[in-house]
């Protein structure tokens, strides 16, 4: 019997995918588990170099980049386990990952999501795996500058949870995709992540529907991974498409009128830092975002527009 359907999704990062995946496969564990590689059409022999390197994992080829979400749905379809847990290709498993999340979904299973910790090269967490679902509040302090300047108020800077111990289990709003098990008879109800994501903040998305469902994302202190964030991303195209996921949550989650103040409160402070760049010299890459801002409000383009799990 599998425990856990580890599910890696991976684009163009081949040494790093095979890196991670040696150390979670050489790291002794109490899981029965099994590893599914979803390669989302890389070009530089991803698929090819994991499966010479790493034969028992199972690599799933697919036709087209279709981005995150909706490379763990084509995984997921594939998978055995009780629990579905997600892994970025980027991230260097800590000890024993699986032991630790499957230790702690067996004594408190009615938290049926489970976010674990991400750490930087230094070995501190680095505060992105878990946050706050978007509010106007959050928006109306990144339009204003004071999430920046505040960034370790909780009041003011209420997306990032400054205040929230990661050393401390217990319930979250959200958890990142990054390192997060689930189990796999929830996630199937759910349909699995919304399709409409390419990527960012389909993560919130399905914790905000899982909780909705009656599950408690709960932070799980000892599941940790080194992380070397943005790996396949360069920092403006992260940005835009960083964006472009919030606006699509904004589409998908608010009423009209609400996402169109939050993605006026958007517009406002990319714009507030695009005229700092300017005037300082300084993060001119804001200016760039800034230049894409049509892309970034349009967010993805919806499900109906893009090919199916069938099509691939």
């Amino acid at each position: 019997m599998i425990d856990v359907s580890v599910v890696v999704v991976s684009y163009n990062t081949s040494e790093l995918t095979i890196r991670g995946l040696k150390t979670l496969i050489g790291q002794p564990s109490i899981a029965a588990y099994e590893v599914i590689v979803v390669d989302n059409a890389s070009t530089d022999g991803s698929a090819d170099a994991i499966e010479a390197a790493l034969p028992e994992v199972r690599v799933v080829r697919l036709a087209r980049n279709v981005g995150f979400g909706r490379a763990v749905n084509a995984g997921a379809a594939h998978a055995t386990g009780t629990y579905l847990m997600l892994l970025n290709p980027d991230a260097e498993p800590v000890g024993d990952v699986l032991g630790a999340f499957l230790t702690f979904a067996r004594a408190v299973p009615e938290s049926r999501v489970y976010v674990g910790r991400t750490l930087d090269l230094h070995g501190e967490d680095d505060g992105r795996s878990i946050y706050a679902l978007p509010s106007l509040w959050g928006y109306l302090c990144f339009a204003t500058g004071l999430s920046t300047v505040f960034r370790r108020s909780a009041l003011l800077n209420p997306e990032e949870l400054p205040d929230r111990p990661r050393d401390l289990a217990g319930p979250v709003p959200a958890g990142s995709g990054c390192l997060l098990l689930i189990e796999r008879a929830l996630f199937t109800a759910l349909g699995g992540f919304t399709p409409d994501y390419f990527m960012y903040s389909e993560d919130i998305d399905l914790s905000q529907r899982a909780t909705a469902a009656g599950a408690t994302p709960t932070l799980v202190p000892d599941a940790k991974v080194l992380h070397v964030n943005g790996a396949s991303s360069t920092s403006v195209g992260k940005r835009v498409m960083v964006l472009r996921g919030k606006t699509t949550y904004l589409r998908l989650r608010w009423s009209p009128g609400k996402a169109r103040a939050g993605r006026a409160l958007l517009v406002a402070g990319i714009g507030i830092r695009a005229a700092g760049a300017r005037v300082t010299g300084r993060a001119g890459y804001w200016r760039e975002v800034w230049s894409q801002r049509r892309t970034w409000l349009a967010g993805w383009p919806p499900a109906a527009e893009m090919p199916t799990i069938q099509e691939l």
